[in-house]
């Protein structure tokens, strides 16, 4: 019979599927079971499907396939390096999944969440602060984070990233708080960074809220608008004692060592001074024992031979002048020292090439007159 015939027909007015009449009734659900079984076993061999017609095998198969591969979709998860999956078995946490292929029980029996652990987050806190000396400082803070526990972080904490962020505005304050606005302004941002890190990771790990600080970068603080004039002016002072006080230094590292090596060269110089009157002193020393030696032998030839050197050593830095005044009425003029340079000038040239005969035969038996003079003038030693 067909679907469409009137509700008098040889069904009775039934829909075969629903198992309920025309009549609104409650559906016959022995006719829904009987149909059921014909179903089947037509699919498997058995007997004739007898009261209708039934689905072709082919529909069962292919169904049945569309099935299994709905069911293998649901319970494969493929998770990238970066990701973790957290198991809820019936609402409970079972498992976490690591990167990789993983199967689990199909949606109904077990629910997989995803979390990336990977991912560097931030948030950026920006307030208004008292420091300790009871000053105002406007301060803004960058906070980088990441999931180190993909279980505590989506168990442990209701909204992670507000939690974050209130963790940061009371860190930020704690610090801040318990330092000098001066400190805080010049070279106190680094430390004050590093504080607030390690503040804020110490409660995040007492919360078990999975998360890990990866950095804190604060930006430079500023004082109120109403005093910035003043803040700026000290400021600059400071950078100008920073600067003659890092001129001074360069000027310090430049000079020391000019004067060390001044001093070492005045120690080298003294030392060879002292060396050389040392052995100044030590070679007359014995040239006076070898003569008071020669002394002892022969005293009359020692004291003349001491006599004309002394003689030789004044007479050689005067100028020397003879002059002639026994010989006759004409005095004769003989400059020696003149007459001493030319004969150096003149290489190879004799004295009498240079002077008249005359002059030099009586510079000659003047010169004689006058060493014999000088040694009987000579006191007797």
């Amino acid at each position: 019979m067909g679907w469409n015939e009137p509700p008098g027909g040889g069904n009775g007015g039934r829909d075969p599927w629903s198992g309920r009449g025309n009549d609104g009734g409650p559906p016959d659900l022995d006719e829904m079971l009987r149909r059921l079984q014909r179903s089947f076993g037509g699919i498997f061999g058995g007997g004739p499907n007898v009261g209708g017609p039934g689905l072709p095998p082919v529909y069962w198969f292919g169904g049945l396939l569309i099935a299994l591969a709905l069911i293998l979709f649901d319970i494969t998860h493929i998770l990238d390096q970066q990701e973790r999956g957290i198991v809820l078995r019936f609402g409970r946490y079972a498992t976490t999944l690591q990167p990789g292929l993983n199967f689990v029980y199909p949606s109904l029996i077990d629910e997989v969440i995803r979390v990336n652990v990977g991912q560097v987050r931030s948030i950026t806190h920006k307030a208004t602060m008292l420091t300790q000396d009871e000053n105002i400082v406007d301060v803004e803070v960058a906070v980088q984070w990441r999931i180190s526990d993909p279980a505590d972080y989506v168990f442990n904490v209701m909204d992670p990233a507000e939690a974050l962020r209130q963790v940061a505005e009371s860190s930020v304050r704690r610090i801040i708080g318990k330092n000098k606005l001066d400190f805080i302004l010049t070279e106190g941002r680094r430390e004050n960074a590093q504080a607030q890190q390690d503040l804020m990771q110490t409660i995040l790990s007492d919360y078990r809220a999975g998360i890990t600080v990866v950095k804190v970068d604060m930006q430079p603080a500023k004082p109120p608008e109403q005093v910035k004039d003043a803040f700026d002016d000290a400021i600059k002072a400071r950078e100008d004692e920073q600067r003659l006080v890092n001129e001074a230094e360069a000027y310090s590292n430049e000079i020391k060592p000019r004067a060390r090596g001044a001093a070492a060269r005045l120690r080298e110089e003294s030392n060879a001074y002292k060396a050389t009157v040392i052995a100044r002193a030590e070679g007359e020393a014995a040239r006076f024992e070898q003569l008071l030696a020669e002394y002892e032998r022969a005293p009359a030839i020692t004291r003349e031979r001491l006599y004309l050197d002394a003689m030789q050593g004044v007479m050689a830095n005067t100028g020397k002048v003879m002059l002639d005044a026994q010989g006759g009425n004409n005095v004769v003029y003989l400059p020696l020292d003149r007459l001493m340079d030319n004969t150096r000038g003149a290489a190879g040239a004799s004295p009498a090439q240079s002077v008249a005969p005359g002059a030099a035969r009586n510079a000659a038996a003047e010169l004689d007159t006058i060493n014999a003079a000088a040694v009987r003038a000579r006191p007797n030693r």
